[in-house]
């Protein structure tokens, strides 16, 4: 199983590769965003730093949502998602592969990118450790919710803004520990309680999601 999960992250990190414009498009969205934020807002600096995981923590989910259209759909369009389906090897064990090699691509850039950006907003260097670590734990549940989004509306018109219309309510409670953990941290309260938060929902992702999304492929596939 070991050999099939690293055999299916190292052909989609490839296949990812050989698409750079739509990775580079995911990026530039986020980029954007954050970077629009103190330009409206103005040069007011407190204000800035509380509003600053907010802007940060949105902008990657949008980002992350944005990306999930290529999760299933180049597969699902050339044929290779059915004989994956119909592959005796655990569909489950194919489905946490691309997951991996999603978040590698689309959600590990952005938690890399946030320091940086965040920045701009005047955060405290220990803030921006706190927003890393929550972004680090946060992006992997974000990919795992979104991609049973993806699996239910596979193939279907407008597949896009149905994927977001379900996706978005279920990223809620993942955008409110992970921007509450930098607000909290910068008031002096600790943010270790929103990130164990933060692990527990991922941890419950990582064990449930999957089973989840097997069952939708089949039915978006019948």
């Amino acid at each position: 199983m070991l050999t099939l999960l690293y055999r299916i992250v190292a052909r989609d990190v490839l296949l990812a590769y050989r698409r750079r414009s739509d990775v580079v498009s995911t990026l530039f969205f986020f980029i954007i965003v954050v970077s629009l934020f103190p330009l409206g807002v103005g040069a007011e600096p407190d204000l800035l730093r509380s509003i600053a995981p907010g802007i940060v923590w949105v902008a990657a989910l949008l980002s992350s949502t944005l990306a999930l259209g290529r999760l299933f759909a180049p597969d699902y369009a050339d044929g290779t998602l059915e004989q994956m389906l119909l592959s005796p090897e655990p569909l489950s064990v194919i489905v946490i592969g691309k997951l991996a090699a999603h978040w590698i691509v689309s959600g590990l850039p952005l938690v890399l990118l946030s320091p940086l950006l965040a920045l701009q907003f005047g955060l405290p260097m220990d803030s921006v450790q706190v927003l890393f670590i929550s972004l680090l734990i946060g992006t992997p549940t974000l990919s795992f919710v979104g991609a049973i989004g993806a699996a239910l509306t596979l193939g279907l018109r407008s597949a896009n803004v149905l994927m977001s219309l379900l996706v978005l309510p279920l990223t809620i409670p993942v955008l409110i520990f992970g921007a509450g953990a930098v607000s909290a941290y910068t008031s002096g309260i600790g943010a270790t309680a929103y990130l164990q938060l933060l692990g527990g929902l991922l941890a419950a992702t990582m064990a449930l999601a999957p089973w989840a999304i097997v069952a939708a492929l089949k039915i978006s596939m019948e």
